[in-house]
C-alpha cells in the first residue's frame, strides 16, 4: 500500500481547510513567508502532529517541488473520544478501551490493533506526538484492524484520559512497577487499559491517573515482554472475565 502525499504550501493549506485526514505534516526548517505563517498558523490550530526538519528529510520522501512542505495522508478517519463514549453507552455496551502511551512501533502497533479488533475493544486512544504513525507496515500488520476499529487520536492525552475517567470508566494500568497482578482486576466493569512504551514504559503522569495497576508475572531472566504480547495477555483476560 502506497503512502499518498500532499507537497506544497498551498496544496496543504487546501486539504486542511477542506477537512482531509492527515497523519504527519513535515515542514523544512528555517520556511518564513506570509504564506508559510498562515500554513502554519492552520496545522496549530487543528493540531495536526508536525516536524521540523532538514531539507533532507523531506527529499527522501519526495523529490517533487515541495516548498519544503509534505504532508502524509492518513490512511484512516480518526474518531472523536468525546463522541465514541456516549455513543458506546447510548447502545447499552460496557465500553472496553485501549489507550497507548507512547507505541511509536508502527507493527507493535499494528499487532495491538489486531488483537484489541478480535477482544472486542471499542476504541483505541493514542496521542498526537509520540505516536506509532499509521503507515503501510501498520496497516498490514493490523491485518486490516485499522479499517474497523476506532482509532482516537489526541493532542494532550493527560486531558483524554481524565475526560474517561469521569465518564465513569476505569483506567487501569499495565506496569512492571505495580504490585497486583493483571487477573487481580475486575474488568467487568467500564474499563480503559493503559499500555506504555517497551523502553519507558507508562509515562509517570499517565500513572498517576490510573485506578489501578497491575503486571503481568516475569519468571525467567528478560525483564520485560513484548508490547504487542503484554497487550494479548492482558486485553483477553479481561475478555475471559466479561464473557463469563
Amino acid at each position: 500500500m502506497k503512502t499518498d502525499i500532499i507537497f506544497g504550501i498551498h496544496s496543504l493549506i487546501e486539504a486542511i481547510k477542506s477537512g482531509k485526514e492527515i497523519e504527519k505534516i513535515y515542514l523544512k526548517k528555517g520556511l518564513q513567508g506570509e504564506l508559510f505563517t498562515e500554513l502554519f498558523q492552520l496545522v496549530k490550530k487543528t493540531s495536526i502532529p508536525y516536524q521540523i526538519v532538514p531539507i533532507e528529510r523531506i527529499n527522501r520522501i519526495s523529490r517533487k517541488n515541495h516548498q519544503g512542505v509534505l504532508a502524509l495522508i492518513s490512511p484512516i478517519i480518526y474518531q472523536d473520544i468525546e463522541n465514541l463514549i456516549p455513543s458506546l453507552y447510548e447502545t447499552g455496551k460496557e465500553p472496553f478501551l485501549l489507550i497507548l502511551d507512547g507505541i511509536t512501533d508502527v507493527r507493535n502497533f499494528g499487532a495491538i490493533t489486531r488483537t484489541a479488533e478480535c477482544a472486542g475493544i471499542n476504541g483505541i486512544i493514542i496521542p498526537a506526538k509520540g505516536s506509532a504513525q499509521i503507515n503501510a507496515d501498520a496497516m498490514k500488520t493490523s491485518a486490516g484492524a485499522l479499517n474497523t476499529i476506532p482509532i482516537c487520536r489526541t493532542i494532550n492525552l493527560l486531558e483524554t484520559i481524565e475526560f474517561v475517567k469521569n465518564s465513569g470508566i476505569q483506567i487501569i494500568a499495565a506496569t512492571e512497577r505495580a504490585d497486583d497482578f493483571y487477573y487481580d482486576a475486575d474488568y467487568k466493569k467500564p474499563t480503559a487499559i493503559i499500555l506504555g512504551s517497551e523502553d519507558t514504559g507508562i509515562s509517570y503522569k499517565v500513572l498517576k491517573l490510573a485506578d489501578q495497576q497491575v503486571k503481568i508475572p516475569i519468571l525467567g531472566k528478560i525483564e520485560s515482554l513484548n508490547v504487542s504480547v503484554a497487550a494479548s495477555i492482558v486485553v483477553y483476560e479481561a475478555v475471559k472475565q466479561r464473557i463469563k
